[in-house]
């Protein structure tokens, strides 16, 4: 029987075991800033990747990121919903020294040179160079929490624990506290999403935390100095019009980055290959199309601009595409599963839930969001086949035969109706399906170029009852 992955790596045997060890290997103490700082400028001299996965920011977010890290700054990120600041937060663990030593059995993983608390400082005491030492990978240097506004103070910094009391000690000991997620993440990034959302009471209890770097728990003055790298995301309208970020807690958060959608088409294609979890091929047009659709909708005076259009929007739209395809490839026992026009329509309808119009649009948003679509294979059409002669395919029709598609028309039928079409490997070079495309592909680009076609009014278009589509003259 197989043996069990494990999320976390194991420690190389060769590590030191003990403080004696730890100091004869010349292991020198980084705080977790100076850590990332130094990590960072061996990246930036080397060229390596420093933000991998991190779409549509080098030039803008980026180096701002990469100053605040520099300079040793906790950072706020502000942007709509489904830019990336998660993702990107989640990176900076890359960044981290790959295993770190710890006390063994320490609570707050503190650093075998600098015991924090007082159970770790006599341990230290009595052991000297055999205190024990255990490793953590950066993977589990990462905290994180989603502000709701039933988060408690006792869950971010810590309380008293009852069964500590309850068993002999002291209600005055430092020992009786139960730390909570910020300690906890000592010597490691913890990141508060949505940082509004939490309550004015509980944002005070970071203060301490963010610049005298101590904790403080129902009335204990604990001066644990604190190693972390505090992050956190916001949406700039919580944080600058309604006000819900206590003014001293802005104040101490060293550098304000702003976030953003990507700027250009490209961008966006990218980022959705990059994202999408496709169930068939989507031909590069059509994935330019969602591209250009989402942006359409994003700058639309229809749609809610204070509520965003994430980028979850496009990546769910291409796998519906995607599925829209295999479900066809299902019903007509098609050998490859290639998605064309036709399966985009299914998009207005299934994802018009993920976006907020304007109070105005009611009852009008499916019709909205076909409109926005249909410019957007119109402008994909003209980028992408421009200038080229598609007399062949307009003739087609020129004696009154009609071309019928859908979603409902499998690959072969359609090819079977269209047979050989003057200008036909120019279309499939700019698409970049090649000289021997595949019979779903050849497909997905002549249905392309008939509704391109239709939409710049050199050919007729009819849709029938039974979800068929029918071009012709």
């Amino acid at each position: 029987m197989p043996e069990a992955s494990t999320l976390v790596p194991t420690p190389p045997t060769d590590l030191p075991r003990t403080l004696g060890e730890l100091r004869a290997s010349g292991h020198e103490f980084r705080t977790v800033k100076e850590e990332l700082r130094d990590n960072l400028l061996d990246r930036l001299r080397t060229g390596a990747p420093r933000f991998p996965g991190i779409v549509g920011y080098d030039d803008t977010v980026l180096p701002e990121v990469e100053r605040a890290l520099l300079a040793g700054h906790d950072m706020v990120l502000l942007g709509e919903r489904g830019q990336g600041k998660t993702r990107l937060i989640r990176g900076l663990i890359d960044l981290l020294d790959e295993w770190t030593p710890y006390i063994t059995g320490s609570e707050l993983r503190e650093h075998p040179y600098q015991p924090l608390t007082p159970a770790m400082r006599r341990l230290a005491g009595e052991t000297g160079d055999l205190l024990p030492v255990s490793w953590l990978h950066r993977s589990e240097r990462y905290g994180e929490k989603l502000a709701t506004p039933d988060t408690s103070v006792g869950d971010l910094i810590g309380d008293v624990d009852p069964i500590k009391v309850a068993e002999g000690r002291a209600l005055g000991d430092p020992e009786t506290i139960h730390f909570g997620l910020v300690p906890r993440t000592n010597r490691g990034i913890f990141a508060v999403n949505e940082l509004p959302d939490l309550a004015e009471r509980i944002q005070v209890s970071l203060l301490n935390v963010l610049e005298e770097r101590d904790i403080q728990v129902r009335g204990y003055q604990l001066r644990l100095p604190l190693d972390i790298l505090l992050v956190a995301s916001a949406n700039p309208e919580d944080y600058t019009n309604r006000g819900r970020i206590i003014t001293p807690l802005k104040d101490r958060f060293g550098a304000e980055i702003r976030t953003h959608y990507p700027l250009e088409v490209d961008l966006e294609s990218e980022l959705i290959r990059q994202e999408a979890n496709l169930s068939a091929s989507v031909p590069e047009h059509l994935i330019e199309v969602i591209a250009r659709y989402t942006r359409a909708v994003r700058e639309s005076p229809a749609v809610d601009q204070r509520s965003g259009i994430s980028a979850r929007f496009a990546i769910a739209a291409t796998e519906t595409v995607a599925a829209s395809a295999l479900r066809r490839s299902g019903l007509r026992n098609e050998r490859e599963a290639v998605a064309r026009v036709c399966d985009t329509v299914s998009v207005t309808s299934t994802l018009r839930g993920k976006v907020e119009f304007d109070s105005g649009e009611e009852g009008r948003e499916v019709e909205v969001l076909a409109h926005l679509l249909r410019l957007a294979t119109a402008e994909t059409f003209r980028a992408r086949l421009a200038g080229l002669d598609l007399s062949g395919f307009t003739e087609l029709v020129a004696e009154g035969a009609i071309i019928e598609t859908g979603d409902l028309v499998s690959a072969d039928e359609l090819l079977t109706q269209i047979g050989t079409v003057p200008g036909l490997a120019k279309v499939l070079d700019r698409l970049g399906l090649g000289d021997a495309p595949s019979p779903g592909q050849a497909a997905s680009a002549i249905e392309f170029v008939l509704e391109g076609l239709h939409l710049t009014r050199r050919l007729a278009k009819e849709l029938t009852d039974d979800g068929r589509t029918l071009y012709g003259s």
